[in-house]
């Protein structure tokens, strides 16, 4: 019972206040860079509002079942992600064994819930976006899971978060060594790709494909995808402030508070200050220089570096 009030409230209600929060501050930011106002502060909520009281239109010819069961994959990967890294922070040593390869195999299911409902949409620019979004998922999810080995090797092959916590609380935050100053790099740019945004847009690339592989949702659905990818925009930088800060613990909470926020900066400045990369073209990125980046820091955390 308890676990199904956590799912509820922290993996739900209080990951959506919190993504919707951030979406903002990343809108607000990116309008500030281009000489606009941005949105007032609750324009994120009056949006999925609005889509959740408007009419879903289901098109002829889509697969009903997969077309409707699409964004709920997404949304509940990100909500059982939310929910164990809400726990692992409040509970570090009641975490159980694994919960960390748990927490890489559930943040795929977003963007699996991109791919299905794109190639369920019977719709020639959704399939294009949905093939998109597959290979980036094939290219960046190599990088990201070596990144994360770094950090599972230098905290003593520790394949759970207590482990890691209680490491780095022992020993000083990973982001202050080398291996994990580069595996830090290199998943933020995986975090990049996973949120869809500049330079890894591909999948939607509006100036391209219209909405891409959402074109043809509406509603509650299209809504459901929003609040996902907002979600998911607390969900990754609260995953790196345990992986490389050890976490929202008392001992180091400001630390950890500001190396939260850091990373959102980072992340709409990364936004902001490029083009968009064709498919080709990050499919190339990931597999070259940040897989060759995410070696590198795995072996530096072997060596203890």
């Amino acid at each position: 019972m308890a676990m199904v009030l956590y799912f509820i409230f922290f993996g739900f209600i209080l990951t959506a206040i919190l993504g919707l929060l951030v979406s903002w501050l990343e809108r607000k930011v990116t309008a500030r860079l281009q000489y606009r106002v941005g949105p007032p502060l609750f324009q994120p909520f009056t949006d999925i509002v609005k889509l959740l009281g408007k009419e879903l239109l289901i098109p002829r010819g889509v697969s009903k079942n997969t077309f409707l069961l699409a964004p709920i994959i997404g949304i509940v990967g990100a909500m059982v992600v939310s929910t164990l890294l809400f726990v692992v922070n409040m509970y570090p040593d009641k975490t159980f064994f694994g919960d960390l390869i748990v927490v890489l195999y559930f943040l795929v299911l977003p963007s699996l819930g991109v791919i299905l409902g794109g190639f369920a949409s019977n719709n020639p620019l959704a399939s294009i976006g949905a093939s998109r979004e597959m290979k980036l998922v094939l290219a960046y999810e190599l990088p990201f899971i070596l990144a994360v080995l770094a950090v599972v090797i230098k905290s003593g092959l520790a394949i759970k978060f207590g482990d890691i916590i209680a490491y780095q609380s022992q020993n000083g935050m990973f982001i202050a060594s080398w291996s994990g100053v580069i595996s830090f790099i290199v998943i933020l740019l995986c975090a990049q790709a996973k949120l869809g945004l500049v330079p890894f847009d591909v999948a939607e690339a509006e100036t391209e494909l219209a909405a891409g592989a959402l074109i043809e949702y509406s509603g509650p659905a299209l809504a459901i995808f929003k609040l996902t990818k907002a979600m998911l925009f607390f969900v990754l930088p609260f995953l790196m402030t345990i992986l490389f800060f050890g976490g929202f613990s008392a001992a180091h909470l400001l630390k950890s508070l500001f190396g939260f926020i850091g990373i959102i900066v980072l992340i709409v400045v990364v936004k902001n200050t490029n083009p968009r990369l064709r498919i080709d073209q990050a499919l190339r990125f990931f597999w070259g220089p940040v897989t060759v980046l995410a070696i590198l820091a795995v072996i530096l955390a072997i060596k203890g570096l």
